[in-house]
């Protein structure tokens, strides 16, 4: 029958009892199968862990500019290792970088968790932030920016003709 037609004989159940086939274009099943398998590898996300370097004699403005990129980092859905430097004498007073490391994640609570609390490891102080939202989420919200972005352009130049 299979011949007949122009298709494949494809077994699906050789234990069952009688066994189970069925009449189809395997060549075609199998493209299917790829294409399903490549759209999978296209949406999965890769969670990086970006990092901050700061040192606890920090000035405000370069402060707020290594606030800015972990807050970029964050709104991006990657996590955000911070490293707090200390050099020579630096290394007595760990309580100001402690602070310091607060105070950041004080000022980006709302769009990050402390997944790590701050921890001194030899000349260095580390902590790592998650973001709220999850990367998933983010790569949506951007494409669909993208997408009423185009679709504004798109009516914008209607208009204009």
């Amino acid at each position: 029958m299979a011949d007949e037609i122009g298709l494949d004989l494809v077994e699906i159940a050789p234990e069952a009892t009688p066994p189970v086939c069925k009449i189809m274009d395997f060549g075609k099943y199998k493209y299917e199968v790829a294409q399903k398998a490549r759209e999978a590898r296209q949406n999965q996300t890769h969670i990086v862990v970006k990092e901050v370097r700061l040192t606890p004699k920090i000035e405000n403005h370069d402060y707020e500019t290594k606030r800015s990129a972990v807050e970029k980092f964050l709104k991006g859905g990657d996590k955000v290792k911070i490293t707090m430097k200390f050099r020579g004498r630096e290394q007595t007073r760990p309580e100001l970088g402690f602070k310091l490391l607060q105070r950041l994640a004080e000022d980006v609570k709302e769009i990050a968790f402390v997944e790590f609390a701050p921890k001194q490891e030899g000349r260095q102080m580390t902590m790592v932030l998650g973001p709220t939202k999850k990367k998933t989420e983010v790569v949506a919200e951007q494409k669909a920016a993208k997408a009423a972005k185009a679709k504004a352009a798109e009516a914008a130049e209607a208009t204009a003709e």
